[in-house]
């Protein structure tokens, strides 16, 4: 019996600071930044002026299900 497994992900994530992750993803040259921003850094009492907004893993999953 083959392998039921098709394709396996390799990605490595990385914790910065605070609320920024970078992840290491495949077919990318450079790693993805991933942190909070608007009512999702609210939720959690990061200022957003002391971390830089971006998208959270949230936005990346919604928007793959919606691709």
């Amino acid at each position: 019996m083959s392998d039921p497994v098709v394709y396996r992900s390799h990605v490595r994530i990385e914790r910065v600071k605070g609320p920024l992750r970078r992840a290491y993803v495949p077919a990318e040259s450079e790693p993805v930044l991933f942190g909070v921003h608007s009512e999702v850094a609210a939720h959690y009492g990061v200022d957003t002026e002391v971390y830089t907004p971006h998208a959270t893993t949230l936005d990346y999953l919604v928007s793959a299900t919606g691709g």
